[in-house]
């Protein structure tokens, strides 16, 4: 298949701009590693004027999917843990083509894991943590077991995330198979949440009594790289400026049930600034 696939990827190596070429190839009949496509050719390169670009070919009856990813785009997935598949790409695939030997680098990165890497994704894990269970608690208190089981459930899967991250190792997409051997008390929490023998509101109940207890025990390590950004500077932050931060990005939309949470465990606190408005305050924050 590699020799079918070289014209693409040797014109590709020729280019100055191109860094290091990949090949990921699918092993059994259903592999959602490569989409199911029979072969993935990842292709990383030294040019910001198009992020991420994805060509499908046939040839003989395979198909192969190339991905032109920019060195600035990898930099941001391998930051965030959005694409999980990056790193599995980088780890299992087969190097074609490595300028400088920036894919080996690549390499070493990922499983060195560096310290300040460890902390932003913790703390992105952890905002998406508190987002899904708090969503969850408020379902499970109005009753809507069924929709609260799912938000615990994802809940549990980013509690899973954090605590493989916490360990220095990155999430795979087997992140179970991961946390069973790194923390067995969550994997053993994710086992009765799917097949405990309890009704499945007890079952929400016992979940969200362990997750509150989780939540407390992470909150100050889990938080430090949200807190060190916020130090960055003397003065209380307003939510836009926190939002536009260029640091605090990955956050997204779970940014404001993380500010809240974090009130509540008085690791920020809450300044007011006057406005034109008689009573009314901009809220502006402050991590302690």
């Amino acid at each position: 298949m590699e020799n079918l696939l070289r014209p693409i990827y040797q014109e590709r190596a020729s280019h100055p701009e191109t860094l290091g070429v990949l090949v990921i190839e699918k092993t059994k009949p259903f592999h959602p590693l490569t989409d199911n496509f029979d072969v993935v050719l990842l292709i990383i390169v030294n040019n910001d004027e198009k992020s991420w670009f994805v060509k499908h070919y046939e040839f003989e009856d395979k198909k192969a999917a190339m991905h032109v990813v920019s060195e600035q785009q990898v930099n941001k997935w391998l930051g965030s843990g959005s694409h999980r598949r990056l790193v599995a790409w980088l780890v299992n695939g087969k190097i074609i083509f490595d300028r400088n030997e920036y894919i080996a680098g690549l390499k070493e990165r990922i499983r060195d894991f560096p310290y300040e890497e460890r902390i932003s994704k913790i703390g992105v894990e952890f905002a998406r943590l508190i987002r899904r269970y708090t969503e969850g608690k408020d379902l499970f208190a109005s009753k809507q077991y069924m929709d609260a089981y799912n938000f615990i459930l994802h809940a549990l899967h980013h509690l899973a995330r954090l605590s493989v991250i916490e360990h220095g190792f990155h999430p795979e997409i087997t992140v179970w198979n991961q946390v069973k051997h790194i923390e067995p008390e969550i994997f053993k929490l994710y086992t009765e949440l799917l097949s405990g023998e309890d009704p499945l509101d007890k079952r929400l109940e016992l979940l969200l009594l362990a997750n509150d207890f989780s939540l407390s025990s992470k909150s100050t390590n889990a938080t430090v790289h949200i807190r060190n950004v916020m130090k960055e500077r003397e003065s209380a932050w307003t939510y836009q400026e926190l939002m536009e931060e260029e640091q605090l990005k990955d956050y997204g939309i779970d940014l404001g049930a993380l500010i809240e949470y974090m009130i509540d465990k008085g690791l920020i606190e809450v300044h007011q600034s006057e406005t034109k408005g008689t009573g009314i305050f901009i809220r502006k924050y402050k991590a302690i």
